[in-house]
């Protein structure tokens, strides 16, 4: 029989992601169709703008050195055609049978035998009792809301004058939303329209159904023509001096041409403008409302072991509110409690939780 809680996670324990996402792909919405959304690699001449603390009692005539004023750069973009009416981006989404996401368990060479053996037991007890839970729909809700209000559109959804989200299964139109008119920033008073979304996630989840579902967001940003929007950027580690920032897009790029002054040209198109699925799926898990602090920072965390926030730069979980402390618990979970649904989310987000040596 299982302890109520195990002193240590196995030396090798791993959750794949529970559910299965796309990249979002971004298309101009013209009069008589729908075209790709191009990232076009170019130069710009910007001025210098950093913010540098001088020595102003230092700083004399016979001292004084001429600055750079001038910032050139190669960059990349990505702009609406000049006849685009609105900006539609879609992806792809599906929910994982929850029994499916435990990926890896094994004993570390300090383990006890029966260790791993009881801690499947242990992660199969407690998904089997979050499929009957009502926690379980609450998660699924929360998802859907995130489909609903356009978070995982990022910047482009601040610009926007208008955002609709539209789901379909199977071609067939499931729900639409008013986007900018959904909370952000809590999971309150859920919507029939919010409700057939999450009843399809639930479903997912609970290994009864494996629909996927199609989202398309469009957005009217209140002008006409070249509109710059917003795909994601790409890290790039050491990159090329006066190099501002590459952005992610699909296919590949235009050869370059030779700089003979005939064949060089001043732009190349590098490929089609995306969200990345990585960026897509932190937005969707930005539901973590169960984290001590949110009375006091008022807004959801993405689903993070430790409570893990960019944007604030700060870890919102201590050691006794992580999920690697509730994974340890999991006999004793209710998955209708606040830590119960956030380890329901944990499990969906998937990561590494292997135990070190006791």
């Amino acid at each position: 029989m299982n302890a109520p809680e195990f002193k240590k996670l196995p030396g090798v324990l791993a959750f794949q992601r529970g559910l299965v996402i796309t990249d979002a792909l971004f298309f101009n919405v013209l009069k008589d169709g729908q075209t790709p959304v191009m990232v076009v690699r170019h130069g710009i001449r910007g001025t210098q703008n950093v913010n540098k603390e001088g020595d102003a009692e230092k700083s004399t005539a016979a001292n004084a050195k001429r600055q750079e004023v001038s910032n050139i750069q190669t960059t990349d973009t990505a702009k609406l055609d000049e006849e685009a009416q609105a900006l539609a981006v879609r992806f792809g989404l599906r929910f994982l049978d929850l029994k499916d996401v435990l990926f890896a368990c094994a004993p570390a060479s300090t383990d006890a035998n029966d260790l791993v053996r009881n801690y499947r037991d242990s992660v199969t007890g407690f998904i089997e009792r979050a499929k009957t839970s009502p926690g379980l729909d609450e998660v699924a809700q929360r998802f859907a809301r995130n489909i609903a209000n356009g978070r995982w559109l990022w910047r482009n959804r601040t610009i926007a004058r208008q955002v609709e989200v539209h789901v379909s299964v199977n071609g067939t139109p499931l729900a639409s939303f008013d986007a900018l008119a959904t909370p952000l920033n809590h999971f309150d008073n859920i919507t029939d329209a919010e409700r057939q979304v999450a009843a399809y996630i639930a479903d997912g989840l609970r290994g009864d159904d494996d629909a996927g579902l199609d989202i398309e967001a469009r957005l009217d940003f209140g002008v006409r023509g070249a509109l710059e929007v917003f795909p994601s950027q790409n890290y790039v580690e050491d990159k090329p001096r006066g190099f501002a920032r590459p952005l992610y897009c699909l296919g590949s790029p235009e050869r370059a041409g030779s700089r003979n002054g005939i064949e060089f040209e001043s732009t190349r198109t590098m490929g089609h403008a995306a969200l990345r699925d990585q960026k897509i799926g932190n937005a969707l898990r930005t539901i973590d409302t169960w984290y001590p602090k949110y009375a006091e920072h008022g807004r959801p965390l993405p689903v993070e072991p430790n409570g893990a926030s960019l944007e604030a730069q700060e870890f919102f979980r201590d050691r006794k509110t992580s999920a690697f402390e509730f994974a340890r618990r999991l006999n004793t979970l209710d998955p209708a409690s606040d830590e119960g649904m956030f380890m329901i989310a944990s499990l969906i987000r998937g990561g590494v939780f292997s135990g070190g040596k006791e």
